[in-house]
């Protein structure tokens, strides 16, 4: 793939991980579903992922495989920190509680801590993406 096809692919994911902290708002606004909250909440952690992992030349096909090379890639060797691992990893095990596993009731209050993690994510990998390319 050309580097500007990469860099396309890479602002393509970061956009995709605004637009999901950005419904993720209006659905904390609109006090609609806490799981909806925190299924875009673990998505936008998720493109931003993908777009970090697309810089380094890597596109795992599974969540979990973008779950383990960020952390080898960039937790791992220091590059960003560990607490972004941890939320991430909620996030998704929480998603995949919400939407698959339980009927346990999730607060408004839970999901807006994710989304609240899922923007810190989104800006920390944004920040580091934009100091090595021109995004």
């Amino acid at each position: 793939m050309k580097d500007e096809d990469v860099l396309v692919l890479i602002r393509l994911r970061l956009e995709q991980a605004r637009t999901a902290i950005h419904d993720g708002e209006v659905l904390l606004r609109e006090k609609c579903s806490p799981q909806s909250i925190i299924n875009r909440s673990y998505y936008a952690m998720f493109y931003a992922a993908l777009a970090l992992l697309q810089s380094v030349g890597k596109v795992p096909s599974k969540h979990k495989g973008v779950l383990a090379l960020f952390d080898t890639d960039f937790v791992q060797k220091g590059v960003l920190p560990r607490h972004l691992s941890r939320d991430i990893r909620m996030a998704f095990e929480a998603r995949l509680e919400a939407d698959y596993r339980s009927a346990q009731v999730v607060t408004h209050k839970e999901a807006k801590g994710f989304l609240d993690k899922a923007k810190t994510f989104v800006s920390a990998v944004t920040s580091f993406l934009t100091s090595r390319q021109s995004l």
